[in-house]
């Protein structure tokens, strides 16, 4: 076929206005215009336009072309550093201030305090750095869709070159299992289907032909173009390139990921907002001390001394360590539960989800085609099983049909589906080949038929392969005659020697069929029955099946067979007539086990599920509907729906919006942009290349591990290994779990703060003689913050985790509700230290170093007590609750042991001025120290009864 009717010399002096746009502007890497609708022109207007021929382009005009356009890459930013990374893990607000704090320590002289800020500091820093290292390459998996080499035809010749020298208008030779290395119009076409799921998400083959299609048509409909980085599954073609390096589709997503920008978890801006507070109030109550202090006449330096330990008091050192270690403790949860997370605070965020958005194909589904029922003239039959397991039966009316001959028509079409395929589905259940092939195939194996027996009867003789064109597929078949005892038998042999087994769309194969196989034999098929056929093929795809029709031919007696392949139009004519009727095949993709069941959780827990999906609106309807992502009110948007709303339109339907269809790349940021408008919190699953740009937008990325693509896995923040929506939902869990925990250690650690910075601030400014020392204070701070608040997270769920709806995104961690609790609790816990303090000198006339240690002991048994107040909101010391946790009993025994070694190993007692306690003593401190979490889970015992 010509490529057009007059070839144009190279380098004609009038060349395409289009053309001479880009000449002179090497800067300009994408050629040719990307928006030109190619795939809606003519195959010789398009290479009229692009300056080429049926030889292709010259050496040299490639070479120019070349320099003017630059290479087929695509512009990738390049990995950040592991040095900015670390720098990254120094930039929060409150890793900030207490670098500050342990600077002004160490001027102080407090070295001790000062070294363990710093080590705490490390350690939080190490681990954020470590556990990001290798996480942060958002782009590298698309240097891998870049084909290294092309066949070409140039100056008349094919050859192979590098992929990085195509150019526009250069003539790309198409082979079977060769990756596309551009964009490129085809020209001539084979029974070529490509697989595009890295670039539209349809996991099947796309047939693709010459002739034009409409300029409106979508990315997955353009069956006259062949993309970057897609593969060719079937057949064979040439194409001429339209668009190299950023021009191609790929290359318009890579852009896409790259302008991107990776925004803060919804805990990250918690914390930010929580260091900027913690700033303003430890400056504040350090110049409230110090100058009250001064001013009734205390030490200059011994105020000053006293305010920088309340203000480091006043800072948790132990929040971000512990939010850190949290953070990781969950990640380790997670990956126990196939979800294996690439970045930490992406642990928590899954657990603030609003909305799930999804991909359809091999994540809501099992992403493997199954034949679930054969309809042929008479009867239906039901086929069991899912996949490409041969686990199964066939049933008619619910029983099982042992024997296949006895329902008219069956045996000979599952024989039709397996001759006329090109499928293999392996022992251990791998396909090689078209997907809708392998589930013939294995439909006919749960019936005892195999394509390699059969092919030892009917040895196949040709092809006429499948075309979008002719929407059909036929092999032929010869047969040796057999042996006969008579001559009816001996003729009815010769007449079965040649058989055209033929599979196709079932309006096109009815065209052709003038009969259909019933009980009786081969009878016509008269219009009322054709009809009937018709109607139950509507009824299969309203349910979102796919549905082909089988049909066969023998030819006349002495027909010679075809030879392979058939290309002859008029041989084709000739032998696809008069076809007979076996049965129509209605083939599903099944939803995957568990998944319905998991949306349903995921509804109980207050998280929506949106599916998005490149697949046709009618299967993408009849899937959301058994999944019950669409009720009564809810609607389904495509993506030309989508074309003409605007933002504030689509926010506004979102809620009544459960499933789109046909969506590209840019339809998904738009999506998620339009849940962030409305101020949700959007976890987006996806597996391909056409899923990074709104994997990256999303507040939570999530890829498959085991067939997404490395764009996919790379722009993601959290990686499923097992593939299933069912893990999805452990992740939320897991996530919320986290949350909880988080805000367990927060209340845990301000409480307990508040106490030692209210009980030197009352004694300052009701000038008393201060309880503790800042030593003291310094020490307490360090040991109860770390060891029981790491203890509280790891707490396990509470009951109702996947009870509750999300909490608001937009609520802060320091809740009104949040903060009263904590000043109630820090009352108590101050109260405490400051009545014993005062027992101890005017009741017992202690010596002021001994009544120190005893508030000091006080305030370190009540702070450690009061971690059982900080588990749950329930009371925990009356049910099996209180022994979940052995960490927290773990960290309790530990801080007493150091805060033992303070009072009776004498070096460390004469650095923190402490004094044995005796029987009474140690009575008073486990009384008072007690009385907090008696009070608090007496409360909290009376609230769960009033509830």
């Amino acid at each position: 076929m010509p490529l057009q009717n007059q070839p144009q010399p190279l380098g004609r002096p009038e060349p395409d206005p289009r053309l001479r746009r880009h000449r002179g502007r090497p800067a300009e890497p994408a050629g040719v215009e990307a928006q030109e609708p190619w795939h809606a022109l003519p195959a010789p207007e398009v290479v009229q336009r692009l300056e080429s021929s049926e030889a292709g382009l010259s050496a040299e005009e490639a070479a120019r072309r070349l320099q003017r356009w630059g290479p087929n890459t695509l512009a990738i930013a390049p990995p950040i550093s592991p040095w900015k990374i670390l720098v990254a893990q120094t930039k929060s607000l409150v890793v900030g201030l207490l670098f500050g704090a342990a600077v002004l320590a160490l001027a102080a002289g407090d070295i001790v305090e000062s070294v363990s800020i710093f080590v705490v500091l490390l350690v939080n820093v190490a681990l954020g750095f470590f556990t990001e290292l290798g996480a942060r390459q958002a782009m590298e998996g698309l240097r891998k869709l870049q084909v290294p080499t092309a066949r070409v035809r140039r100056d008349g010749q094919e050859l192979t070159v590098p992929a990085a020298e195509l150019v526009p208008g250069d003539l790309l030779v198409l082979e079977e299992g060769a990756a596309v290395a551009a964009d490129a119009r085809l020209l001539q076409a084979a029974d070529l289907r490509t697989l595009e799921a890295p670039l539209t998400g349809e996991p099947y083959p796309v047939s693709k032909q010459a002739e034009a299609v409409e300029a409106a048509t979508l990315l997955a409909d353009r069956t006259s173009m062949v993309y970057q980085g897609t593969l060719v599954a079937r057949g064979h073609g040439l194409a001429v390139v339209t668009g190299t390096g950023a021009a191609t589709e790929v290359g318009t997503i890579t852009d896409l990921v790259r302008k991107t920008e990776v925004e803060k978890t919804p805990l990250e801006q918690r914390l930010d907002a929580l260091g900027r507070r913690m700033i303003w109030l430890t400056l504040s109550l350090a110049a409230v001390v110090a100058v009250v202090g001064i001013a009734r006449g205390g030490s200059w330096w011994l105020m000053v001394e006293t305010g920088l330990a309340l203000a480091i008091a006043a800072v948790p050192e132990g929040l971000p360590v512990v939010a850190t270690i949290t953070l990781a403790v969950g990640m380790h949860r997670m990956a126990r539960r196939r979800a294996l997370v690439r970045r930490l605070p992406a642990v928590e965020t899954l657990g603030s989800a609003t909305v799930v958005c999804t991909d359809k194909t091999g994540t809501l589904t099992a992403g493997e085609m199954t034949v679930t029922r054969l309809v042929t003239a008479e009867d239906e039959v039901e086929i069991t099983g899912a996949g490409y397991a041969a686990a199964g039966e066939l049933q008619r009316n619910g029983q099982a049909l042992e024997d296949p001959t006895t329902v008219p028509g069956l045996e000979e079409a599952l024989c039709a589906a397996v001759l006329a395929n090109r499928a293999r589905v392996d022992a251990e259940g791998v396909v090689h080949g078209d997907p809708t092939e392998a589930a013939l195939l294995i439909a006919a194996r749960k019936a005892g038929v195999d394509r390699a027996d059969l092919l030892s009867i009917f040895p196949e003789t040709g092809e006429l392969p499948f075309s979008s064109e002719r929407m059909l597929m036929a092999t032929f078949h010869h047969r040796e005659a057999q042996e006969a005892q008579g001559a009816q038998e001996a003729q009815e042999a010769q007449e079965a020697r040649t058989l055209v087994c033929v599979k196709g769309a079932p309006g096109r194969v009815l065209d052709l069929c003038g009969r259909q196989l019933t009980a009786a034999g081969e009878q016509l098929l008269e219009p009322e029955e054709r009809q009937r056929l018709l109607d139950a093929n509507e009824a299969l795809a309203t349910e979102g099946l796919r549905v082909l029709a089988l049909a066969q031919r023998r030819l006349p007696a002495g027909s010679p067979p075809p030879s392979q392949p058939v290309h002859d139009a008029a041989v084709e004519k000739e032998v696809l007539q008069d076809l007979t009727f076996l049965a129509l095949a209605a083939i599903s993709d099944p939803p995957a086990d568990g998944v319905a069941d998991t949306i349903r959780l995921l509804h109980e827990a207050g998280v929506r599920t949106v599916m998005l999906t490149g697949d046709q609106r009618a299967t993408a309807t009849a899937v959301a509907e058994q999944l019950g992502l669409l009720g009564p009110d809810d609607e389904l948007l495509g993506g030309s729906d989508l074309t003409g709303l605007s933002a504030a339109e689509l926010a506004r339907r979102l809620p009544r919006i459960g499933a789109f269809s046909r969506v590209s790349p840019a339809d998904k940021l738009s999506i998620v942009d339009a849940f962030h408008e409305r101020g949700e919190i959007v976890a987006m699953l996806g597996d391909g290349v056409n899923d990074a740009p709104a994997l990256k937008k999303a507040d939570i990325g999530v890829a498959m591990g085991g067939r997404g693509t490395d764009a996919a896995k790379d722009a993601a923040s959290v990686v499923l290994a097992d593939d299933r929506f069912q893990t999805i939902a452990a992740a939320v869990e897991e996530g919320r779990v986290i949350f909880d925990n988080i805000r367990k250690f927060i209340f845990y650690l301000f409480s307990c703060n508040l106490a030692e910075v209210l009980v030197l601030l009352l004694s300052v400014l009701g000038g008393l003689p201060l309880p503790l020392l800042p030593l003291q204070i310094l020490w307490l701070n360090l040991v109860t913050d770390v060891f029981p608040a790491l203890a509280l997270g790891l707490e396990p769920a509470e009951p109702d985790v996947m009870g509750r709806p999300p909490r608001d995104p937009q609520a802060e961690i320091l809740s009104r509700r949040f903060l009263l609790q904590v000043l109630t609790y820090g009352l108590l816990l101050t109260a405490v230290p400051l009545i014993t303090f005062q027992w101890a000198l005017h009741i017992w006339s202690l010596e002021l170093a001994h009544a120190r240690t005893i508030a000091f002991m006080t305030l370190a048994l009540t702070q450690l007590f009061h971690v059982f107040n900080a588990r749950s909101p329930r009371a925990v010391l009356f049910n099996r609750r209180l022994f979940q946790n052995p960490w927290a009993w773990g960290a309790i025994a530990l801080t007493i042991g150091l805060q033992l070694a303070v009072l009776y190993l004498p070096p460390l007692r004469q650095i923190f001025d402490t004094t044995p306690l005796g029987p009474q003593e140690w009575a008073l401190v486990l009384i008072a120290s007690l009385l907090p979490l008696i009070l608090g889970q007496g409360a909290k015992g009376l609230r769960r009864r009033s509830d």
